[in-house]
């Protein structure tokens, strides 16, 4: 089932007892084994893969693993949330990566040497040029990859959406209820909260996600360099939980 996360970072299942939130008791809409919804395919094929836990209804909780594939932490994160009791009233929904290709191959663009993370309409510029890291292809939203998860998340709306990418080890400060969430991430796991720098900041996923879905949040969090120690990527997994719920709350849910 988790193919992908399997081979490309051997064994990533951890135990799953330590640390996990006991907020509330498992949703019993959470299955025990998990089927793959397949929400697009790359460029050379391969599936996109999104799984669902949680109550159907509650907040919308979108966590991405991986979106450039040289950056792969994130697939350990998203791991521990396929197994971790969810919070009744959390709607949680886990992509490994919507970067398949370049995670097959640990390239940080996708088989069109685009860079995902450059590639979503809102702001989008033509930046780069092929063979550049950070090339933004030849049209916004040119990628299927890109494609793909705008029509998953118009679908599904997500409240909050939690990005992950390495190796800076930092959340970018933020205002207002964005702020707040981002805030409590940082107390929960320890990850600094400091200005995100070093890129050309066109065509941002998790920008075109708080300014294009209505009522959603979301941020980027860079990881520590690998390897990740255990400890702090299942503190990531409780994390997300914990935000979903603490947005929850904020909503008055």
């Amino acid at each position: 089932m988790r193919a992908l996360a399997v081979a490309l970072c051997g064994s990533i299942m951890f135990a799953s007892t330590g640390g996990a939130l006991s907020a509330s008791a498992e949703s019993p809409y959470t299955p025990l084994a998990l089927a793959p919804r397949i929400i697009g395919t790359s460029v050379e094929g391969r599936p996109i893969e999104a799984y669902r836990r949680g109550t159907p209804g509650g907040t919308v909780v979108l966590v991405i693993g991986v979106i450039h594939g040289d950056e792969l932490a994130g697939l350990k994160i998203v791991d521990h949330l396929m197994t971790l009791p969810v919070p009744a009233g959390i709607d949680l929904w886990l992509v490994p990566s919507m970067n398949p290709d370049g995670a097959s191959r640990l390239s940080h663009t996708n088989a069109h040497g685009v860079d995902l993370n450059r590639n979503f309409p809102y702001q989008w510029r033509k930046i780069f040029q092929p063979g550049n890291e950070e090339y933004s292809g030849p049209s916004k939203a040119s990628e299927p990859e890109t494609k793909a998860m705008i029509k998953f998340m118009r679908e599904i709306k997500p409240e909050i959406g939690i990005w992950y990418h390495q190796d800076l080890f930092r959340i970018s400060p933020s205002t207002g209820v964005n702020g707040l969430l981002r805030a409590r991430y940082s107390q929960q796991t320890g990850i600094p909260l400091k200005q995100i720098t070093g890129g050309t900041y066109w065509g941002i996923a998790a920008t075109w996600q708080r300014m294009t879905i209505p009522n959603s949040y979301s941020f980027v969090v860079e990881l520590p360099g690998t390897p990740v120690p255990p400890k702090h990527l299942l503190r990531n997994a409780n994390a997300v939980l914990d935000v979903g719920l603490y947005l929850r709350k904020l909503s008055g849910k």
